[in-house]
């Protein structure tokens, strides 16, 4: 008998964080995630995020220093909004908030892409990036001949 095999799909993901309170803040206050749950036990910090009532992102206290992009493991974590003028409403609340950008304003994923967005760094430095399919096409392209989301 052969076993049925499902799709795949992302459910949620776990980030290792130095300091889950500036963490959670950044997660919470800057993206609008909301407060599932969490553990304030000494030595076991984590916080459940998510949007209406599903999980989406879970954070641990367990780093020691911030994010490597050289070392393997997580290169970005990619974020989808409904339309190309919410993710510019998402960048002037982080440019508000300090954030540290990548580029300069929204910009294509790759030469001649309708999809695009903005990319920026969390409070460790992981790679953030909240994007659309379609509304980037007159946006510049900063990483001619490869994909944006793979380099910044």
């Amino acid at each position: 008998m052969t076993a049925v095999i499902s799709t795949l799909r992302t459910g949620h993901v776990g980030l290792n964080v130095t300091d889950i309170t500036r963490s959670l803040a950044f997660y919470r206050d800057a993206l609008g995630f909301e407060l599932l749950g969490e553990g304030k036990e000494d030595g076991r910090r984590f916080a459940f995020l998510g949007q209406g009532g599903d999980l989406v992102l879970t954070l641990w206290q367990q780093a020691e220093s911030g994010y490597e992009p050289a070392s393997a493991g997580l290169h970005h974590l990619a974020l989808s909004a409904g339309t190309v003028e919410e993710v510019r409403e998402y960048e002037i609340r982080l440019r508000r908030l300090g954030v540290r950008f990548a580029h300069d304003g929204v910009v294509a994923h790759r030469e001649g892409a309708a999809s695009g967005g903005i990319f920026f760094h969390d409070p460790d430095g992981t790679r953030l990036e909240i994007s659309v399919p379609s509304g980037a096409e007159d946006a510049p392209v900063p990483t001619p001949g490869a994909p944006t989301c793979g380099f910044f």
